[in-house]
């Protein structure tokens, strides 16, 4: 026995190293080489860098184009946040006696599968001014009056490029409900059903409960998408017009690449890294409450 127990530990341990190695070569050290070099004023080709403290931290706080940016993915973040409730609903659906369920299911999450450069560029055109199909539909439908430079207009091309991620990101995360409510025990539902509770209750009080741990990684995964939203926006607006349609990574991006200042880019990315995990901590923290709150009252 005691040999076998050696085994299990030995393959165990074999077993472990290689994704132990991949992650501190592949995470760890850059994050820690990114740290440092947030506090330098590297241009991304010069073969040394001079240390400024936490002048690009300052730099930062200042910047009011960024604050701009990071304001438009608060937009992202609150049309996502909003379609959860609908996506679970359609989940929901999709997992009943619902017919043709398969090829529903096959459609919802075909954006998912399509590179997402592509359906940027298929949208470009969609909302173009000049021959857009969306205006035609517009036109065909005597509607041509709410018709909008959808582009170009900054109150409300963030809007626009957020519904393009929703209609990309959606059938994501209803295939992942779709899988916590197929994996929950039937006796359970069974029971409920045969001591009388309708469709609304056994949603509310045994499927939504029973999937916190999903709903808790699709908000983790709202948050991480609406903070890093990049090739959206880079090809259909290019961030424009100005900063109107910036975002925190693409800027970001733009400030390393464009600009040459590696070491402020580096700050932005250390910034965004902080604000996922403490929005995140926020997060967990009222899910809790609320998964607390809920069974009390039951």
């Amino acid at each position: 026995m005691g040999s076998l127990i050696r085994k299990k530990r030995k393959f165990i341990v074999i077993s472990l190293v290689v994704p132990v190695l991949l992650l501190i070569g592949f995470v760890v050290l850059p994050a820690i080489d990114l740290f440092r070099m947030s506090f330098t004023n590297w241009d991304g080709y010069s073969s040394s860098s001079k240390f400024i403290g936490i002048d690009n931290y300052i730099a930062m706080f200042h910047n009011k184009d960024l604050w701009l940016s990071l304001k438009n993915n608060t937009i992202y973040f609150v049309m996502h946040l909003a379609m959860i409730p609908i996506e679970l609903g359609f989940a929901v659906l999709l997992v009943s006696k619902l017919k043709a369920a398969k090829f529903y299911k096959t459609m919802v999450f075909l954006p998912r599968i399509i590179n997402g450069v592509a359906i940027a560029y298929a949208f470009s055109y969609f909302f173009s001014p000049i021959n857009g199909a969306f205006d035609e539909i517009l036109n065909i439908l005597n509607l041509e009056m709410l018709s909008r430079s959808w582009l170009s207009d900054p109150k409300i091309v963030n809007y626009v490029l957020a519904f393009v991620s929703i209609w990309r990101f959606s059938g994501y995360h209803i295939i992942l409900f779709m899988a916590a409510l197929q994996s929950l025990p039937q006796d359970i539902q069974e029971a409920a059903r045969v001591d009388g509770a309708n469709a609304l209750q056994m949603f509310k009080y045994i499927q939504v409960p029973a999937i916190m741990l999903m709903v808790d990684f699709i908000l983790f995964d709202n948050i991480r998408g609406s903070l890093q939203i990049f090739d959206v926006p880079f090809v259909i607006t290019g961030g424009g017009p100005g900063y109107a349609s910036s975002t925190f990574t693409l800027f970001t991006i733009k400030t390393a690449f464009t600009y040459s200042n590696f070491g402020l880019a580096a700050t932005m990315a250390v910034a965004i890294m902080i604000i996922v995990i403490v929005v995140y901590l926020v997060q967990d923290k009222l899910i809790h409450k609320v998964i607390m709150k809920g069974g009390k009252k039951q």
